[in-house]
């Protein structure tokens, strides 16, 4: 049976052909729940084949709760057909930093399409930063992506996506077909916060022409956090974004309920140092703490 979300696909993604929902492999699932017990540990995890999550490590002297948890995928890369599934939710006052052991590589694809769905819920008093690395289509990739963030107003957020134009050291920029990524968040009321999406078709699109891309990856940050927080928020990311040279700028949510940053760059690498920085602003002003980056092999 298809997945609830999978019954609405958007054009720009539908039009290559119905999504198959296939055998085994082909169906990742991840469901995490965390809880706060002396520190954030995992109270439910289900996960199915190519998805799984490594057992929370604690890295943090000056935040001793905070789990870091890497999300593994063995396959290799997403492809045609696949459909993978992320749900994380984290009970009142847990702590934790998501992020996955690579990039999300994104294969050739001759018929459908490659949908994921991301669900993130940050119970009252907790905090949540879930940063991937970066997306990277390959050359023909059709690839989809739905996030919903369902987040307490007394409860804080960080959610990046980074996009590549693709494998250029093969000599591959800008060659997939689309790269949707929406973004759709709630209060924990289910009032709704704000519904974005980035769309990219670079074939019926020239993705450089003036006033689309002046830089090859494109970045976006979101913080959702008590409505206090927002201007300062907003006035350190931008003066962050400027310090490092970054085309882009941070722009306050609706209702004040945190920032949303968009960024243009020359790399990944770059556009990741720059997320991090927008973490280390919000670990700072919510938990009065430092930011550490998670090691990556």
């Amino acid at each position: 049976m298809m997945e609830a979300w999978l019954a609405d696909i958007p054009h720009e993604v539908s039009q290559y052909g119905r999504h198959r929902v296939l055998g085994t492999g082909k169906q990742g699932v991840l469901s995490l729940r965390l809880a706060l017990d002396r520190r954030t540990v995992v109270k439910e995890q289900y996960s199915q084949v190519p998805l799984f999550a490594q057992k929370p490590m604690y890295l943090e002297e000056s935040l001793p709760a905070m789990a870091y948890m890497y999300i593994i995928s063995p396959s290799g890369g997403v492809l045609q057909g696949d459909t993978y599934r992320i749900d994380v939710a984290l009970d009142e006052g847990a702590q934790a930093h998501f992020t996955t052991q690579g990039a999300t590589r994104i294969y050739r694809m001759e018929d459908g399409f490659a949908a994921q769905a991301v669900s993130i819920s940050a119970g009252r008093g907790s905090y949540v930063e879930y940063m991937p690395d970066q997306i990277i289509p390959y050359a023909g990739s059709r690839f989809y992506q739905k996030t919903s963030l369902r987040v307490h107003s007394e409860a804080t957020a960080v959610y990046s996506e980074i996009i590549t134009p693709g494998r250029t050291a093969m000599g591959e920029s800008f060659q997939y077909d689309v790269c949707y990524l929406k973004v759709d968040a709630k209060d924990f009321d289910g009032a709704q916060r704000f519904s974005d999406a980035a769309v990219l078709e670079p074939k019926k699109r020239d993705v450089k022409e003036f006033g689309v891309l002046d830089r090859d990856v494109v970045g976006t940050v979101y913080v959702m956090a008590p409505a206090k927080f927002a201007r300062q928020l907003s006035e350190q990311a931008n003066s962050t974004l400027v310090k490092r040279g970054i085309v882009g700028g941070a722009s306050v949510l609706p209702r004040e309920m945190g920032i949303t940053a968009r960024m243009l760059g020359d790399s990944a690498g770059e556009l990741r140092e720059a997320a991090y920085d927008i973490a280390a602003i919000t670990r700072k002003l919510v938990l009065g703490a430092p930011f550490g980056k998670i090691r990556k092999g």
